[in-house]
């Protein structure tokens, strides 16, 4: 069996090829997809080439974490049926090319105790799922009417503010793009040098800028706590001095776990959160290099989804 993947070749060449899957094994199932989302994080540093080595890195690679598609083969007893939607957070099915991380191509074949069902009625915005339980697993435990900083307005950080509303805690977001800070939000969206405030609770930087720790830990209150939910390129520092007067406390949000999948699909299934006007752009899968162009290029783009269901 084979399908049309993309291929990130080397940093900024990218094709749409045919590539061989691995054969299906006892507790794999296969996946047509529908749709997959472009990570405008990760998949940007991959994009570029300046994400940090780690264990499996290297080019040429399938990108891809966001996809979902229909079930065509389900192994017995996995829970899962023939024409059931399904999230599908990556795989690695592609022979000697890499799937870093491996969910943008037309078919796959996963483990079928990694696929999440989904309600079909969600169609592309079920890709967003990812970034949702990204967005729960980086959330930090705020008492109702405690204030929360989120720096960062794309759709990781919108979907957190969403969470930390629904947790009673009150959300102010920072953004310095002022395409993103446009309309309303329910929750108010600042630039930085129009917020006084020093005394959060809780900050979560989604922006992935390693310059700005120092600036957080000063808008802290005592014992306040700093979520890293971005992927940093540069290495981190901070002036010892200020975290030591706040007793500042430092986490670093790593990736989502099943039961952040889990309890984020409750949410959406029964309507407290919302994955409306996060989706921005869309292209078919055959013009995949303009819409990774367009995806980390374009301010306007908040999310864009590749269509795969005519490739």
């Amino acid at each position: 069996m084979d399908a049309l993947a993309v291929v990130l070749e080397r940093p900024e060449v990218l094709a749409l090829d045919r590539l061989p899957l691995t054969p299906a094994a006892e507790g794999d199932a296969v996946v047509a997809v529908t749709w997959s989302g472009i990570s405008t994080g990760t998949e940007r540093l991959l994009w570029t080439g300046r994400m940090p080595s780690f264990p499996g890195m290297g080019y040429p690679l399938v990108p891809g974490y966001e996809s979902v598609g229909i079930v065509e083969m389900a192994p017995e007893g996995s829970g899962l049926s023939v024409g059931q939607a399904v999230f599908v957070p990556g795989a690695r099915c592609f022979g000697t090319v890499r799937g870093l991380f491996g969910g943008a191509a037309s078919h796959l074949i996963v483990p079928a105790e990694k696929l999440v069902p989904v309600e079909a009625s969600l169609g592309e915005k079920a890709i967003l799922l990812a970034l949702a339980a990204t967005a729960y697993h980086a959330m930090a435990a705020s008492a109702p009417g405690e204030r929360t900083l989120i720096v960062g307005h794309g759709v990781l950080g919108r979907l957190l503010a969403r969470l930390v509303a629904l947790s009673g805690a009150v959300p102010t977001v920072w953004e310095t793009n002022p395409v993103r800070s446009r309309g309303a939000f329910g929750y108010p969206v600042v630039h930085p040098d129009q917020d006084e405030r020093r005394d959060y609770a809780t900050i979560t930087d989604v922006s992935g800028d390693a310059s700005l720790l120092d600036t957080l830990i000063g808008r802290l209150s005592p014992g306040g706590e700093i979520v890293l939910a971005g992927f940093y390129e540069a290495p981190l520092s901070f002036a010892f001095p200020p975290a030591f007067l706040r007793e500042a406390r430092i986490r670093v949000a790593a990736e989502f776990r099943p039961h952040d999948l889990a309890a984020v699909g409750a949410l959406i299934a029964r309507g407290a959160l919302s994955l409306d006007g996060l989706i921005t752009h869309r292209r078919p899968a055959s013009e995949a290099e303009q819409a990774y162009r367009t995806a980390f290029g374009d301010p306007e783009c908040l999310k864009m989804v590749l269509d795969w269901r005519n490739a």
